[in-house]
């Protein structure tokens, strides 16, 4: 993940013999407290509970967390604790909606990592989180898989917004990103976007996999599993399967041709959406469908495209449709 800065601070690069890059993984960030005294601090877990797949002894192993909560006239965020390449930094409050911001502290995820992300808005909280910056997800000294899980948790009559910027995954990269635990209380509002990108300009795509768990009052209402790329090929170092690559991912019913792909999901009680699915764009351009879900109060737009650009205009164009979906709290 690169933050606003692309400067990287020394102490978390070294050289060795044959002059690549390598990381030390830096101490924890301190824990901010400072509205809330008496917070608890959280250790961050085993290396092998981390992710979805074992931790390669090289790799960072990270987990960051922030919380909000409301004080009876409104949200604040007495937890902060930054770790590995993630640094959170409160942002000028949005009316009644805090917001914070995750810069990047160092190149992740590297092949290897394991990094978490939990998010938690507490019963009556308003808050919206987001990166600074894509995250550019790389191969690293080794081809295990990177890691990156995302754990959104909303209470009653909370309103959380996840928007992060797109994940590219670069050629040679392995990345799972995986939202394995998104709880949201039976009043809860959710808006989460989720954007990736194959690789960079000019180069062959990277082998991301996603997997997106959802959760509402206590029933799961979503549970999505997508396998994306052509992986490292069959050279020296390609992991396990990178050369045979996703089944049809470039074919006419995944991507066709595309190199951008992502999603926009809303659940709030009372929607007023288009009671059956909208496609909106055209094959060239990219396109969307926007859906709703077995509960009622949930709707899914997925959408393709061959820029990041024309992805966004896409999914903002389908939470359009929903009226007053970017107003309400």
């Amino acid at each position: 993940m690169r933050g606003a800065a692309e400067a990287r601070p020394p102490e978390l690069q070294r050289r060795n013999d044959k002059g690549t890059a390598s990381r030390r993984r830096p101490a924890a960030g301190p824990l901010d407290t400072s509205d809330h005294a008496g917070a608890p601090a959280h250790a961050t877990g085993p290396a092998h509970a981390i992710g979805s797949a074992p931790v390669h002894p090289e790799g960072v192993r990270a987990t960051a967390r922030l919380r909000a909560t409301h004080n009876g006239r409104t949200t604040t965020v007495p937890l902060l604790h930054s770790d590995g390449p993630f640094h959170l930094r409160r942002l000028r409050p949005r009316g009644e909606r805090a917001r914070v911001r995750v810069l990047g502290a160092m190149s992740a995820p590297l092949g290897g990592d394991g990094l978490a992300l939990d998010v938690t808005a507490e019963a009556r909280t308003r808050l919206e989180a987001t990166t600074a910056a894509a995250t550019i997800a790389l191969r690293g000294s080794t081809a295990d898989p990177a890691t990156y899980d995302v754990r959104l948790t909303a209470g009653e009559d909370a309103s959380l917004h996840w928007l992060p910027q797109p994940l590219i995954s670069a050629y040679g990269s392995t990345p799972h990103q995986t939202y394995p635990r998104v709880e949201l209380a039976g009043s809860a509002r959710l808006l989460l976007r989720e954007e990736q990108l194959l690789g960079r300009s000019t180069e062959p795509p990277g082998r991301p996999t996603t997997r997106l768990t959802v959760r509402r009052d206590g029933r799961p209402i979503l549970d999505q599993y997508t396998d994306l790329g052509a992986g490292a090929g069959a050279g020296a170092g390609a992991g396990a399967g990178a050369g045979a690559g996703a089944p049809a991912w470039d074919g006419p019913a995944v991507l066709g041709g595309h190199r951008t792909t992502g999603q926009l999901l809303l659940i709030a009680l009372g929607l007023h959406a288009p009671p059956e699915p909208v496609l909106l764009g055209d094959p060239l351009r990219g396109h969307c469908v926007l859906a709703p879900l077995a509960d009622s109060a949930a709707l899914l737009t997925t959408a393709v495209a061959p820029t990041p650009a024309q992805l966004r205009r896409l999914l903002d164009a389908a939470l359009a449709q929903v009226p007053h979906a970017g107003t309400s709290p």
